[in-house]
């Protein structure tokens, strides 16, 4: 089974607080974008045009890679509530 079908059989409960909270002021400055790089689920972002990342929570895979990438500390990372993010299933 590839990892795109074992993602797909996870569930996502997205929090309406997110728990990844880029540092915009670091990120601005950053030239890197290793966290753009070194996410498995593609949810960081380069706003075309700018120097601005976003990242979309909703389907954070909660591997704390973005965080333990960025050089510069730019990123606030926690655990998603009780009840929120993913929740695995093996298949």
């Amino acid at each position: 089974m590839r990892v795109d079908e074992k993602i797909a059989l996870d569930a996502f409960k997205p929090d309406e607080a997110p728990h990844i909270k880029p540092r915009l002021e670091v990120c601005k400055a950053c030239r890197d974008r290793v966290c753009v790089r070194v996410c498995p689920g593609g949810l960081w972002t380069v706003v075309e045009g700018t120097d601005e990342v976003r990242v979309e929570c909703s389907g954070c895979l909660e591997c704390g890679s973005c965080v333990t990438c960025c050089p510069n500390g730019g990123i606030d990372w926690a655990q998603p509530r009780g009840g929120c993010g993913v929740r695995y299933r093996c298949g």
